[in-house]
């Protein structure tokens, strides 16, 4: 019997590989999305300070009745909205070791489509 390589595990050497590299600050905070199978999770992160200036999930935000592609697009214009009202507009994108494609896509998109730059 073969092991196939866990794929958590996978996407957590990738998550580290690109967190070598990018950072947030109180200015131009990280923002970070993890998925799960049901729901999609975005923060928005001051790694200087170790602090999240704000959120946005599919469990609390969304109606349980939209697509899952569709749910990642509210949460995007959700932390977007959070992240303006607070006075940010430039933001560091963290996809999470997943690739840019499906939900994490139309997070990031609708996130620039409600003024966050990245």
């Amino acid at each position: 019997m073969i092991n196939k390589p866990d794929k958590n595990k996978t996407r957590l050497s990738r998550h580290a590989r690109v967190r070598r590299k990018i950072s947030g600050t109180a200015e131009c905070p990280r923002l970070n999305v993890f998925r799960s199978n049901k729901h999609i999770y975005a923060q928005l992160i001051d790694d200087v300070a170790g602090v999240t200036l704000a959120s946005a999930s599919s469990k609390k935000d969304v109606a349980e009745s939209v697509t899952k592609s569709e749910s990642a697009s509210v949460v995007g214009k959700m932390i977007a909205e959070r992240a303006v009202e607070k006075g940010l507009k430039k933001v560091v994108f963290d996809r999470g070791g997943y690739l840019y494609h499906g939900r994490v896509q139309a997070l990031a998109e609708a996130a620039r489509e409600n003024g966050l730059e990245f």
